[in-house]
């Protein structure tokens, strides 16, 4: 059995303003090379360390299907999409349909989970206690749904409603995709869909829930990633040049 060396540390890269699809493809590309790796370590006994990445990005907007989603969760035709400066894709992460757009912050982990642990139901529940956890900086007690991935506030309750969404994929425990917390979005957006496939509940931002005009987004992810290197037991490591 080949032995390869845990790699506690993560990459963080924060992207700016991105199309989706360059980032999706700069995701490919960096999934691949984790799994290159460990199919190397597998064949040849190599003991090489894998690499994690975290990426922050902001999208135009978009729509996004996951694999085993519903088309008809999309109200509008790909044309009004068009209209309104949106594009839409189905991708290959789990969940079903999202929007991405300014104002929300996307993070994408792209990790190998083997030198953090494997159970793919623990990391989506650490994502979201990253996301819980920077919220009641804010003053705000957000919550799970039973049975419904993400970040709530006043869950079993008709006022409930969603501030985070999260989709991922693994393979050979590497991930990929991840979430994206509403901050300064325009909630509008939402109205073209039927977030997550869920009917009846609603999605805020958390401009909305403070009722602020806009919120610092830069500090919302420090504290995002402060929270996830605490959960990860990770050391983070800023990468700068693109």
């Amino acid at each position: 059995m080949y032995l390869c060396r845990v790699n506690k540390q993560i990459t963080v890269q924060d992207l700016g303003h991105k199309d989706y699809k360059e980032t999706w493809e700069y995701q490919e590309v960096l999934f691949k090379e984790i799994l290159d790796i460990k199919i190397k370590n597998r064949r040849e006994d190599a003991g090489l360390q894998t690499p994690n990445h975290f990426l922050f990005v902001e999208h135009p907007h978009v729509f996004t299907l996951g694999k085993s989603g519903d088309f008809d969760n999309l109200l509008v035709s790909e044309k009004e999409l068009a209209a309104k400066n949106a594009t839409f894709y189905k991708i290959n992460r789990g969940g079903d349909i999202t929007y991405h757009g300014p104002g929300q912050i996307v993070g994408y982990p792209i990790l190998d989970l083997e030198n953090f642990f494997t159970d793919i139901h623990k990391y989506l529940r650490l994502l979201e206690e990253m996301v819980i956890l920077t919220l009641a900086e804010y003053g705000l007690k957000a919550e799970r749904s039973p049975g419904e991935t993400g970040v709530w506030f006043d869950v079993g309750t008709p006022f409930a409603r969603k501030i985070c969404a999260m989709g991922v994929r693994a393979s050979r425990w590497v991930t990929m995709h991840g979430f994206a917390l509403n901050v300064n979005a325009d909630l509008g957006y939402f109205d073209l869909m039927i977030p997550c496939g869920i009917k009846g509940k609603a999605v805020t931002s958390l401009n909305v829930e403070l009722g602020k005009a806009q919120v610092d987004e830069a500090e919302l992810k420090s504290k995002l990633l402060k929270h996830f290197a605490v959960l990860f037991e990770a050391t983070l490591i800023e990468k700068t040049e693109a």
